[in-house]
C-alpha cells in the first residue's frame, strides 16, 4: 500500500546521506525541481463541478511554498555565510599590511 501511495505522489526512495547543514526533511518530502512544476498536471473536478480539483491544488502549491522557503533560507545562509568569509579575509590582509609595513619601518 505503502509503495502504491508512494508511486502515485511522485515519491521517490531515498537514500542516507549524511548531514550537511540541511534541516531534516522527512523521506517524503524529497526537492521539488522546476521540472516537476512544469510538468505537473492536477486531477479533474468530480462530476458536476468544472475546473482543478482544489485540494490537489491547495496540497501542490503547499508544497511548492515549502521547496521555495527552503531555497530561500539556503541562499541567506550563503549570503551571510560569504559575508563572513568576506570580513575575515579584509581583517587577515589589513593583519598582513600593517605587519609588512611595521617591518619596513625598521629596515
Amino acid at each position: 500500500m505503502k509503495d502504491l501511495i508512494g508511486r502515485l505522489f511522485g515519491w521517490r526512495t531515498v537514500r542516507h546521506r549524511p548531514p550537511d547543514g540541511v534541516p531534516y526533511r522527512s523521506r517524503h518530502c524529497l526537492p521539488l525541481y522546476p521540472a516537476q512544476v512544469r510538468d505537473r498536471r492536477f486531477r479533474r473536478t468530480r462530476l458536476g463541478r468544472r475546473g482543478l480539483d482544489p485540494e490537489d491544488v491547495r496540497r501542490f502549491l503547499d508544497r511548492v511554498a515549502l521547496e521555495l522557503a527552503a531555497a530561500q533560507e539556503a541562499a541567506d545562509r550563503a549570503r551571510r555565510e560569504t559575508a563572513h568569509v568576506k570580513d575575515a579575509l579584509r581583517r587577515w590582509q589589513s593583519e598582513q599590511a600593517r605587519i609588512r609595513n611595521s617591518r619596513a619601518l625598521y629596515r
